[in-house]
């Protein structure tokens, strides 16, 4: 049995393909939203709720699986060192698949401005005037807001009901915030910048996938400073960043 975290838009192709051999798999994804959305594929079980290490741990215990693969998003850390340490302490393999990062796919990191994490941000905006619009998601709102910038920030989330609260209760104004569902294109993107006049954005290296490339030139067509959060650096293992590379080697290794 092989188990998978999907947290990415690629789930659904890395399926499609297992399936073309195998219907020996169990998904575990963070929310309900995530699980309903690969139902249509051939799966012996499909978990829809967060899971510590001990749930993981049971996980792997229930199915017999021998093989873990983490597709969890390339910004969530505290999952896969998570499913790392329960692929450890089961004693079976653990896999990354982690989507290209387009900053050195496109050759542009001299272009952009790299930060580690939030805190540096204040640092960076100091010489920076006007509005910024982050496109980093909802959970790191309260971390931006908490900085007291001297810029007004737009922030682009998920259109959830849950979210929004959330995101007001915390202290956000309605009128700074964009709730949309993404991945965005060029056009929409510049019309964001144009309309509320952004001078300085904030994003993840999230991949072409997550539509950073359309983001990026958009900003870069329209004189805004693009400032990326980088990815945490750990060291996986056996990884992939092709997805008929990392079905290929399952195949073979389950033959």
């Amino acid at each position: 049995m092989i188990g998978f975290v999907l947290g990415t838009s690629e789930g659904k192709e890395i399926l499609s393909l297992m399936n073309e051999f195998t219907e020996d798999i169990v998904v575990s994804t963070a929310t309900k939203y995530g699980g309903d959305l690969l139902k249509d594929y051939k799966i012996n079980y499909i978990n829809s709720e967060p899971l510590d290490k001990k749930g993981f741990i049971e996980l792997i215990r229930r199915f017999s699986i021998n093989i873990f693969v983490d597709a969890s998003h390339p910004y969530a850390k505290e999952v896969s060192n998570t499913v790392m340490e329960a692929c450890e302490e089961s004693d079976i393999n653990y896999v990354r698949y982690e989507r290209k990062s387009f900053l050195k796919d496109m050759n542009i990191e001299g272009k952009v401005i790299k930060i580690e994490d939030y805190n540096q941000l204040k640092d960076v905006l100091k010489d920076i005037d006007g509005v910024v619009l982050n496109t980093t998601g909802s959970n790191n709102v309260k971390a931006i807001m908490d900085l007291n910038l001297k810029n007004r920030v737009i922030h682009r989330i998920l259109p959830s009901s849950i979210i929004l609260k959330k995101v007001i209760d915390d202290g956000i104004d309605i009128g700074d915030i964009i709730a949309a569902k993404g991945p965005f294109g060029y056009h929409f993107n510049e019309g964001i910048i144009k309309e509320y006049d952004i001078k300085a954005l904030i994003t993840k290296d999230s991949g072409i996938e997550g539509g950073l490339k359309d983001k990026i030139e958009a900003a870069f067509n329209n004189n805004v400073h693009v400032i990326v959060i980088e990815r945490p650096k750990i060291d996986y293992g056996i990884t992939f960043d092709d997805i008929k590379d990392l079905v290929t080697y399952l195949k073979d290794k389950f033959k």
